[in-house]
């Protein structure tokens, strides 16, 4: 095969190694990306193609867990290659790598919508080397996806590599987390924060569809996000849920009726204003690597409207949310989370449920169901 579609020599132990193929067009990112994958002794890059013409013709050979997917690309790009790799590879992660332009956060949000399982922004080729913060996003993706492509398909075959694989022992059965609810808040809210991060934008849209304006509050939210991104995703979000949403702007008032967006790479913060409360956007240092992060934005929320809060954590890696949800309950407000079952990670809603400060922790389509009680002035 040319240097542009090549199949890496199998180097560490295939059978407990996280597989993973690269698709750029530029030789020089697919170098690097490479490099950054192979550090960790627990991932293996088995294939390295320039499009997605190339990453067709060579899916079926390398079978990988993983596959870094490139969205401009000449012959075929992403958006175009990720529904037929799909098809070709049920059950593989692909993992979109996007720079930061209006359209390609597009693009990439489209490409969740068609099955992708997450995304990375991806900085300039001369930068991409030196960039810590693109290096743990990627090696944590890959990590948290290539572990559960394993898990969904264990392998009994050999590989056209000609390395024999070992069929794979069942997993143990993990321990079913033990989650103790917590009584709800006794006042209506007068605001809803809602927190999510990996899997959040799908989750977005399912929550906020069928929530209706007449619950006559704002509403806010801090997805994980980069800059531009977060513009896309309030677009989205306003064209799902029928309320009007924008990206927060440093100053205004919020109204009910609105849904704000936390800016990629600010931190969603607020200050009280009358009976009500304004924006105030923050660059201090990321909080859980994360900038915007849910905390800063609880804390705030907290100290405003004390027991009148109602925060709704859903899918997402990590634990954000956790400190600034005991602080919600503290002072009286209500903590509801996102199921694992419905949860493409259930990181961020793990970490509050089984803290014992939530009250409820249902599927997306029940928390649904919860809010709307919450605010008509019943409990959730």
């Amino acid at each position: 095969m040319s240097p542009e579609g090549t199949i890496a020599k199998p180097v560490k132990d295939l059978a407990s190694a996280i597989r993973v193929m690269v698709v750029d067009d530029s030789a020089v990112i697919r170098g690097l990306v490479t490099s950054m994958l192979e550090a960790d002794t627990h991932i293996q890059v088995v294939a390295s193609c320039a499009n997605g013409a190339i990453a067709l013709q060579t899916v079926n050979r390398v079978d990988p867990d993983v596959v870094i997917l490139d969205v401009e690309m000449p012959v075929m790009d992403g958006i175009t290659a990720l529904p037929k790799i799909l098809e070709a590879r049920p059950g593989t992660s692909i993992i979109i790598a996007s720079t930061l332009s209006q359209r390609n956060a597009e693009i990439s949000l489209q490409a969740l919508a068609l099955g992708a399982a997450d995304y990375v922004p991806k900085p300039v080729a001369s930068r991409i080397g030196s960039n810590e913060e693109f290096r743990r996003e990627l090696l944590d993706k890959v990590r948290l996806f290539g572990n559960r492509s394993r898990a969904r398909r264990p392998r009994t075959e050999t590989l056209h590599v000609h390395t024999p694989v070992a069929v794979k022992a069942p997993p143990r059965p993990r321990e079913t987390p033990v989650i103790t609810l917590r009584r709800p808040g006794l006042l209506r809210p007068n605001v809803l924060a809602i927190a999510s991060s990996t899997g959040g934008p799908q989750a977005l849209n399912v929550l906020l569809k069928n929530i209706p304006t007449s619950i006559n509050v704002p509403i806010v939210i801090t997805q994980h996000m980069p800059p531009t991104f977060t513009s896309i995703l309030a677009q989205h979000v306003a064209k799902a849920s029928g309320w009007p949403c924008h990206e927060a702007v440093e100053g205004e008032t919020i109204q009910a009726g609105t849904i704000y967006v936390a800016p990629g790479d600010k931190h969603l913060t607020f200050e009280k204003q009358g009976t009500g409360a304004k924006v105030r956007l923050s660059s201090d240092p990321p909080e859980n690597f994360c900038r915007p992060a849910v905390d800063p934005m609880l804390r705030s929320l907290s100290s405003i409207y004390g027991p009148r809060i109602l925060v709704a954590v859903l899918t997402g890696m990590g634990s954000d949310g956790l400190k600034g949800g005991r602080e919600v309950v503290a002072q009286g407000g209500t903590v509801i989370a996102q199921d694992e079952a419905s949860s493409v990670v259930w990181g961020m809603p793990g970490a509050v449920a089984t803290a014992g400060i939530c009250s409820s922790v249902l599927p997306l389509n029940d928390l649904q169901t919860n809010i709307v009680t919450a605010f008509m002035g019943g409990r959730p």
